[in-house]
This record gives structure tokens, C-alpha cells and sequence, in this order.
């Protein structure tokens, strides 16, 4: 019997798993969601899948996806217009 195990690894290093692979680049929340876009505001928490790896061994697979926070700045091009928006360039 062969195992796939899919897990976040968060910037502090916690892990978690999560049911299935992540895109490379992929906005998510903390529980390892892949977020719609647009998301609906840059006042959420969300990650971006920043690294995987996988380590190959007899029986399983093990998907790590490395997560980096993202700064209410950086979200702003994906936020849909006309909504909440934090801007402190001013």
C-alpha cells in the first residue's frame, strides 16, 4: 500500500497537514485553503506557497509546502476593487 501525505510548513515551523497538493504560488489561508481571487479584502491573513518539497520513501510520499506570510501591501493587487483596503503609504 502506498501513502501520499500533504502538510504546511508555516514561517515559525509548525506543520500541518492539509489534504491535498498546493500550487506553487498560491494565496491561502491558514488552515491551507487555496483563496479565490480576487480576495475580498488586504485585511486577512493569508500565505503564499513559497516552496514544496517532497521526500520520496519505500511506502509514502511526503509533500511539504512552505508558506510566507503576506504583508497587507503586497496582497493589494489582488484585492477586488472598491473594497476594504488598508493603504499606509500615506
Amino acid at each position: 500500500m502506498f501513502f501520499e501525505e500533504f502538510f504546511i510548513v508555516f514561517p515559525e515551523g509548525d506543520t500541518q497537514e492539509v489534504p491535498g497538493r498546493l500550487p506553487f504560488n498560491t494565496l491561502v489561508d491558514m488552515n491551507g485553503n487555496v483563496l479565490p481571487l480576487p480576495i475580498p479584502t488586504n485585511k486577512m491573513i493569508v500565505f503564499r506557497v513559497a516552496r514544496i518539497k517532497t521526500n520520496e520513501n519505500k511506502g509514502n510520499n511526503e509533500t511539504f509546502h512552505y508558506l510566507e506570510l503576506m504583508s497587507a501591501e503586497e496582497l493589494l493587487p489582488y484585492v477586488k476593487s472598491g473594497r476594504n483596503v488598508i493603504d499606509d503609504r500615506f
